[in-house]
């Protein structure tokens, strides 16, 4: 007797893409996964589209009102729905967009063809659809993915870390870059990331979202120690947080 193989699919709103490449770098080192899962709808690596899936990762967020039938739709037919990346878990940058009033965005970024192209404020796809697991990061981390998708099709729920970045970095005795008077997220950014940022010199901008709870008061004093503003922080935050910023307004 033959067991059917669970159907995946992939499916991209607004993003770059970068996520699913890195999918396609994965599954070139475990090519296992391809033995257990039948893939139906892939636009980065394949031209059928099969719409008969009960796994749905999802890429980008959601930025037009067209968006929410569609992903709808997705939720309909999957037994699961997996945010892939920070577009689909954050809304990341698309969201730099809400902080400036929607017609002077769509004038300056279509000009006099601003009429033409539909467009509002950029959101994450859990603020559209129930979401079951979510892989944070921009790019995603590759092993992180297969964990996540070995998870879900053990029918477990993914462990995804809920701690900040600074242990990552403590684990690999980096020397702390607030130190070096350099802004990082770290103390209040989600890890996972092997805290790669900050391992080469640079501070943490928060891709992975935020962890639960961030003791905010802790950051300030942290900031104050190396010499540091909120203000400074904060320009850097909403690279990619500018939609979870707004939303605890």
């Amino acid at each position: 007797m033959t067991t059917s193989k669970p159907k995946v699919a992939f499916f991209d709103f607004a993003c770059c893409e970068g996520c699913q490449l890195t999918v396609i770098d994965s599954l070139q080192t475990h090519v296992d996964l391809l033995d257990a899962v039948e893939i139906v709808q892939f636009r980065e690596a394949m031209t059928e589209k099969g719409e008969d899936y009960q796994i749905a990762f999802i890429e980008g967020s959601c930025t037009r009102e067209s968006d929410e039938a569609r992903l709808k739709k997705i939720r309909a037919q999957a037994d699961i729905v997996v945010a892939l990346g920070a577009c689909a878990h954050t809304a990341c940058v698309n969201a730099l967009k809400n902080l400036q009033p929607l017609e002077d965005v769509r004038r300056y970024v279509y000009g006099d063809k601003a009429d033409w192209y539909e467009t509002y404020a950029a959101r994450p796809i859990d603020a559209v659809i129930e979401v079951d697991a979510a892989i944070p990061g921009c790019p995603i981390d590759r092993e992180e993915f297969i964990s996540v998708v070995k998870a879900v099709l053990l029918g477990k729920t993914p462990s995804i870390p809920d701690y900040p970045v600074c242990v990552e970095c403590k684990l690999k005795e980096n020397v702390c870059v607030l130190l070096e008077g350099k802004p990082c997220l770290g103390p209040i950014s989600r890890a996972g990331c092997g805290a790669i940022c900050p391992t080469y010199g640079d501070g943490c901008e928060g891709c992975r979202g935020m962890i639960p709870h961030p003791n905010e008061n802790a950051m300030k004093d942290v900031l104050t120690e190396a010499g540091l503003t909120v203000e400074e922080m904060m320009s850097r935050f909403t690279m990619f947080n500018t939609y979870r910023v707004q939303e605890q307004e």
